[in-house]
């Protein structure tokens, strides 16, 4: 992939009257994006098939009727096994991004100190104690919780086959993720998977909250960047080496 100057494309004129030049950078492979957006509807479909299933109650206060099939219960959890196994299989599509791709970091710099500094300092911005932060590609408390998010899924995978593969307790699967059940019993694993989901429900609401923030509060194309791949700056963002080669050049799709 050639190394190639970041694209100019216009001029701001902030509150404060001084010009200052808008740049658009290439962030976001069509891996990670296609990713994102797999995680967001699955996550969501689960979260919702998972509620029907953990208290299959209607709004009338009936068992969820198994006259109609898109109403059963037998086909809400079909559906939300489908999407698990969905989802799971997309976590191998983010993980070649990230190798392909120098933008789709996986994990924050966590071992360098700079990165708590940065959070701290993001941190006092969203809690009003400071006017602004620095430019970035990805702020640090970002970065933090698409961790979280990840490491839930992956409690999520592992206590939710642990428990669906226990239908044939004696397959290579059950082998594989049962060993859960015998170490802390079934209850509990639902327990962890119930206490997950919430988790990343949560997660999920205040990102949206965030997403929107920016966008109105920052202007830096954050809720459209999913779609294009890119996002708008007016400054050089503090951590462009996450999209620079050894030379220092900008590297663009």
């Amino acid at each position: 992939m050639e190394g190639k100057k970041s694209e100019f494309i216009a001029t701001s004129v902030p509150n404060d009257g001084q010009k200052r030049k808008l740049t658009r950078y290439y962030l976001f492979s069509p891996f990670l994006r296609i990713y994102h957006w797999i995680m967001a509807i699955t996550i969501t479909i689960l979260f919702g098939t998972g509620l029907v299933i953990t208290t299959p109650m209607s709004l009338s206060g009936e068992f969820v009727s198994y006259n109609g099939w898109f109403l059963s219960l037998g086909f809400i959890r079909y559906l939300h096994f489908l999407c698990a196994f969905i989802l799971t299989a997309a976590l191998g599509l983010r993980i070649y991004g990230y190798i392909i791709n120098k933008g789709d970091r996986l994990l924050p710099h966590m071992f360098n100190t700079k990165f708590w500094d940065d959070l701290a300092e993001v941190m006092m911005h969203y809690c009003l104690i400071k006017y602004s932060h620095k430019e970035f590609l990805r702020n640090p408390m970002a970065r933090l919780s698409y961790l979280a998010i990840y490491v839930l899924i992956i409690i999520e995978v592992f206590t939710g086959y642990a428990m669906y593969f226990q239908m044939e307790p004696n397959s290579f699967m059950a082998t594989l993720f049962g060993w859960q059940i015998l170490f802390d019993g079934e209850m509990l694993l639902h327990v962890i998977h119930h206490l997950a989901a919430w988790a990343i429900f949560l997660l999920a609401a205040v990102h949206i909250y965030m997403v929107i923030r920016a966008d109105f509060m920052e202007r830096e194309g954050e809720a459209s960047s999913m779609f294009s791949g890119t996002k708008v700056l007016a400054e050089v963002p503090d951590d462009i080496e996450d999209i620079t080669d050894k030379h220092g050049r900008v590297i663009k799709g």
